[in-house]
């Protein structure tokens, strides 16, 4: 067992929660990393025990045009900064892990500079990929080159030169030895060559034990990345799209397929594949934009911390914060935040404390981590399933409708079993248990047994206003079979009474205050917005089932954003 089989990551893009300039001048440090040491005590009070945070090193713009890779980027201060940072968190029991950008390099990197002044004579002419000195760009360089996703800015490595690999193999332990760092994510991992993605595994192995790896990988079989010759995890796209449509098309077949098309991928195994699961990051909405119920907060957070993998929360959203993204800027997913302004979060914010508990839940929780898991009930508007470990089971219960739910589900060996999230304790009968699982919500059943206590952490379900009739963006073809109500054979359930609809559960917990403190109304601007997003996201995915997608493919339909022309487009499709 590694430290990252029981990770709870907390996910910060620096340059933007810093506020840092959009472009780097190069001048005197600004230490601006130091704004967030507070931060820690934050993701430790959340229930986080790692930080994936980054890109951290001197850079042109964004962060991942590398100037230099051992130089903490002068926006966010300096190297001491850095080493002090990891520090502090490691202090709190946080392990850092940093974004490594080894797939390209921006024009200030030392060997590109190197190029353009010494052209067919520099030692650094093949670090990038086909270097053509009969060539030209926009730059007026005299010399063409590879660049990455179609941008001149960022200049590929040749990631076959041995001299290449050995000086980022070198990177990495210099990062290690310098700011002592506990693993890298490696940007664009799905286009890394793997004998290079070997040797930055093998490099991994041997600077630090449990030192990992985790790349970014947007779709395909994870298992041609995730070995023990590669990496040790990838980013879970796969479920993030899933997490969002299922609720929004009240669709939990999507869900369950997915999970478990990923957990035969890992061989049916709790430790086949360890994916880095999310629902939002730098580069996609958030997730409280992309719900069009709100309330939907509470089930998707609780699958996130449930299902197999490794949960992250990118900073912010455990306040409910929304994030578009626009068509030319990724500013809005990148906000600068200060965390005075969330002082009582944790009491006063429903969506704070719901992070909160599901972190301690999930900390205190082994099976969580390590748990086989078996399909229970399922249904369009209802899930549940079990995680078991050692012979105990966990059960984990879902709710996508305005109603409440009463299941009757397969239980472990305990007589009794407690809800981590509601604190209500149920009897198993023949079996099995009966729980109430409350609209729009969801809970995780743990056995009550001597030697066992319970992270129990009662939390209200966050309470909306009722969302505005409106017909639903279609879904990809392989779920539209998914249309009616159905039940699996080996349990039975049913719909609760309408006269119990869902209420605050009666308590002085915080939690419970926060939702009379917070209603969230839907607008109809925002859920335009929303439909457009869903039929573009069903066009890719029809897309990707009928051959790859390029970017220029991707670019022309985020371009559409007619309701009328993306309805035909649809129905183009043979």
């Amino acid at each position: 067992m590694a430290w990252y089989d029981e990770a709870v990551f907390y996910h910060i893009y620096p340059l933007g929660l810093t506020g840092a300039p959009k472009e780097n001048s190069y001048g005197t440090p600004e230490h601006r990393l130091n704004t967030l040491i507070p931060w820690i005590s934050h993701m430790k009070e959340i229930g986080c025990n790692a930080v994936y945070i980054g890109p951290l090193f001197e850079s042109v713009g964004h962060g991942y045009e590398t100037t230099d890779y051992k130089k903490l980027d002068s926006r966010l201060g300096t190297n001491e900064d850095l080493t002090n940072y990891v520090a502090k968190c490691h202090e709190q029991g946080i392990r850092v892990i940093l974004d490594g950008v080894f797939n390209h390099t921006g024009r200030d990197f030392f060997a590109f500079q190197d190029i353009k002044k010494n052209r067919e004579n520099s030692p650094y002419k093949d670090w990038y990929c086909n270097v053509n000195f009969w060539g030209n760009n926009e730059y007026n360089d005299g010399f063409s080159y590879e660049n990455w996703g179609g941008y001149n800015l960022l200049v590929k490595l040749n990631q076959h030169n041995p001299a290449v690999r050995d000086y980022i193999c070198d990177v990495i332990r210099f990062w290690v030895s310098e700011f002592d760092i506990d693993g890298i994510r490696l940007d664009a991992a799905d286009v890394l060559d793997f004998e290079y993605m070997k040797s930055l595994r093998h490099t991994a192995n041997e600077v630090k034990p449990d030192f990992w790896l985790m790349g970014e990988v947007i779709h395909g079989d994870y298992t041609r990345w995730v070995n023990e010759g590669t990496l040790h995890s990838v980013t879970n796209y796969n479920l993030h799209k899933a997490l969002y449509s299922g609720h929004n098309d009240h669709n939990y077949f999507e869900i369950a397929h997915t999970v478990k098309r990923l957990y035969e991928m890992g061989g049916s195994r709790p430790d086949g594949l360890k994916l880095y699961n999310f629902v939002d990051n730098h580069d996609v909405e958030r997730i409280y934009t992309k719900l069009n119920n709100k309330a939907h907060f509470n089930p998707v957070h609780i699958l996130l911390y449930t299902l197999p993998g490794v949960p992250s929360i990118y900073y912010g959203s455990e306040f409910g914060i929304e994030g578009k993204k626009e068509r030319f800027s990724d500013d809005s997913l990148r906000p600068a935040l200060s965390l005075s302004d969330y002082a009582d979060a944790v009491t006063d914010n429903p969506h704070t404390c719901l992070i909160a508990a599901l972190g301690n839940i999930r900390q205190n929780t082994p099976a969580l981590s390590y748990g086989d898991y078996q399909e229970l009930l399922l249904t369009n508007r209802q899930y549940a399933f079990s995680r078991n470990l050692n012979g105990q089971s966990v059960i984990v219960s879902v709710n996508n409708d305005d109603s409440d739910y009463v299941m009757t589900l397969r239980a472990g060996s305990a007589a009794q079993y407690i809800g981590a999230l509601s604190g209500e304790k149920v009897s198993v009968n023949g079996g099995n248990i009966v729980v109430n699982v409350k609209a729009n919500s969801g809970d995780i059943w743990l056995p009550v047994t001597p030697d066992t206590k319970a992270p129990v952490s009662p939390v209200t379900p966050v309470i909306t206003q009722p969302q505005t009739a409106a017909q639903p963006a279609p879904s990809a073809p392989e779920n539209a079979n998914a249309v009616k109500e159905i039940h699996t054979e080996t349990n039975t359930a049913k719909p609760a009474d309408n006269s119990a609809k869902a209420e605050p559960v009666p308590s002085a917990d915080s939690c419970a205050q926060a939702n009379d403190k917070q209603a969230v109304s839907s607008d109809s601007q925002d859920f335009e917005n929303g439909k457009i997003a869903g039929l573009q996201e069903a066009i890719l995915a029809i897309m990707e089932k009928n051959g790859p997608v390029t970017d220029q493919m991707r670019r022309d339909v985020e371009a559409n954003v007619y309701h009328d022309s993306l309805i035909a487009w649809i129905k183009s499709f043979r």
